[in-house]
Parts: structure tokens; C-alpha cells; sequence
């Protein structure tokens, strides 16, 4: 038991002389600093969340549409219907199609969701707008059309960021647009 003791005497005494040589050397403000610091290098390591955007899709009903759209399904310009909220380089003029990545890219883990109008059928669609990521922009076709965009401050209801932040490469490519459902009424 002696021993025993012992040991803990010396656990109790190093611990106390480590903690009276921290507290001495070290201000309250500087390990304020550290925590800070480690907590927002903690927001860069954890992987970005999915937003749900299901209210702003709503929102943005008819956005975009109108008999002035195209509807033709190989459209590579802006003005074809499911382009609605895109903003961003379209992967069907970069060796992809409207609904998948070209080799070589990713698709985003996070996207933006948008509600577009079909003027073939007269129904609205939420559209999944997902960056490809992987290889540098393509550069070709870019369309801008923002119907439904909120303020950037918002970035969950936000279409100009970069949402390949959250994929192993964020370097941003192009962009697809994948029907996910039809919006209610």
C-alpha cells in the first residue's frame, strides 16, 4: 500500500507543479487564442453537411419557364428549361451529359436544388444542380440563369459557391442538372 501510495503522492505533486508552471506562463487571452484557433481548424477538417433547400425550391416555382424555353433534351445553351438555376459551366458542352460527370470528375457530395418549369408537360421539377469536380473548369457554355438564388450570406440557398469543398478535390469543372422529383402543388 506504501507503494502504491507513493506513486500517486508523485502523480499529485508533478501535476500540480505542470499546472502552477502553465498557469504562470500562460494568460488567459493566449489560451482563448489556441481554442479558437483549434475550432476553426476543426470547421476546415469536418466535411460539409448537405443542405435542405426543399423551402427555396418551393419558392422558385415556375422559375425559369415559359413558352421562350427550349425542349429539346440535348439543349447545350441557357435557355433550355432544366437550366433554370444553374449557374456554372454545363457538362453536356464538356464531355459529359445533362446528368453525368465527365471522365475523370466527381460528382459533388453537397449540392443546390432548383424548381424548374417544363413547358412540354406543364409541370414543375426539382432539379438537382451537382458541380463535377476533379479537373480544371471547362470553361465552355456557361449559363448563369439564378431563378430562385438567394444572398450568398445564405450559402445553403445560395447556387455561386463552389460546392466541390467538400470532395477530395475541390477544383470545379462543370456542372449537371439531374431531375430528383416533381414539385407539389
Amino acid at each position: 500500500m506504501k507503494f502504491l501510495q507513493r506513486i500517486l503522492d508523485f502523480i499529485d505533486s508533478f501535476t500540480e507543479r505542470r499546472s502552477r508552471s502553465l498557469a504562470s506562463t500562460v494568460s488567459r487571452r493566449s489560451a482563448l487564442v489556441r481554442v479558437g484557433r483549434v475550432m476553426v481548424a476543426g470547421a476546415f477538417v469536418l466535411p460539409v453537411l448537405p443542405f435542405d433547400r426543399t423551402s427555396q425550391a418551393f419558392a422558385a416555382t415556375h422559375g425559369g419557364g415559359g413558352d421562350g424555353k427550349k425542349k429539346d433534351p440535348t439543349a447545350t445553351d441557357c435557355d433550355y428549361w432544366r437550366y433554370c438555376a444553374v449557374d456554372g459551366f454545363l457538362c453536356s458542352c464538356c464531355g459529359g451529359s445533362q446528368t453525368t460527370c465527365p471522365p475523370g470528375t466527381t460528382p459533388s457530395k453537397v449540392t443546390w436544388v432548383g424548381t424548374c418549369h417544363n413547358p412540354a408537360d406543364g409541370r414543375d421539377y426539382l432539379v438537382s444542380y451537382n458541380d463535377c469536380c476533379g479537373r480544371t473548369s471547362c470553361g465552355r457554355c456557361f449559363c448563369n440563369t439564378n431563378d430562385g438564388d438567394r444572398p450568398g450570406y445564405r450559402m445553403g440557398v445560395h447556387n455561386d459557391v463552389n460546392w466541390c469543398m467538400a470532395n477530395d478535390s475541390s477544383v470545379y469543372h462543370c456542372t449537371v442538372s439531374v431531375i430528383v422529383g416533381v414539385a407539389e402543388q
